[in-house]
């Protein structure tokens, strides 16, 4: 389980998060819903383990996490991946797709043809492997993100506003490909939007959509 209890967070002496916490079982997926600003993507970066918060407790199946950044031991890193809301803030535009999504595989010195088999899979033909990112769709890069984000096969994965901004048919296909990946691997998805109706079919159901701030 993926779990974040009592999580504060201050940026400028101004508290973004305060309590906040959250569980992701594995093989379930779950939604968190709340207004822009709430500190949705505050919680997510905690829990990839991307920022430390100032107090509070993570834990990734049951091993607590002390350590954060590139200081976390690289088998807590890898377990938990990250898809960010804006996919042209989260990739070296010197880059092409190809080497965006062989980039984590490289990082761990892990041989990349399973790059090339996720970019399939994502709908990603040869040549818009060979683009860069000014040279592609918003959406073709979020598929290059999705991509990249499965390559060393997180235990749980984070959506992070994921199909904001993008086309209804590529929303689709994403959340489609995330939850096959779910299914076949009994990964534990968190699905983070401000989009009730989204969040429901997505999770199937409201039961497992939590609003953050609690009293919103």
């Amino acid at each position: 389980m993926l779990e974040a209890r009592d999580i504060t967070v201050i940026y400028d002496r101004r508290r973004v998060l305060d309590g906040a916490g959250i569980a992701v079982p594995p093989g379930t997926t779950v939604g968190l819903m709340g207004p822009s600003g709430c500190g949705k993507s505050t919680l997510a970066r905690v829990l990839a383990l991307l920022q430390r918060p100032a107090s509070g407790r993570v834990a990734i199946d049951g091993t607590p996490v002390h350590r954060w950044r590139h200081r976390a031991p690289r088998e807590l890193r890898t377990s938990v991946a990250l898809i960010f809301q804006q996919p042209r803030l989260a990739v070296d535009p010197r880059l092409t797709l190809a080497e965006i999504i062989a980039e984590p595989l490289r990082a761990t010195g892990r041989p990349i043809g399973r790059a090339a088999e996720l970019a399939e899979e994502m709908g990603l033909t040869p040549d818009l492997l060979d683009r860069r990112p000014h040279e592609v769709s918003d959406g073709q890069l979020q598929r290059a993100c999705v991509a990249r984000a499965l390559t060393l096969r997180p235990r749980y994965l984070i959506c992070d506003e994921m199909t904001t901004m993008l086309d209804v048919s590529t929303q689709a296909h994403l959340v489609a490909r995330i939850e096959a990946y779910r299914g076949a691997t009994g990964a534990g998805v968190l699905a983070i939007s401000h989009d009730r109706e989204l969040l429901t079919r997505w999770c199937q159901g409201p039961e497992r959509v939590h609003t953050w701030p609690p009293s919103a």
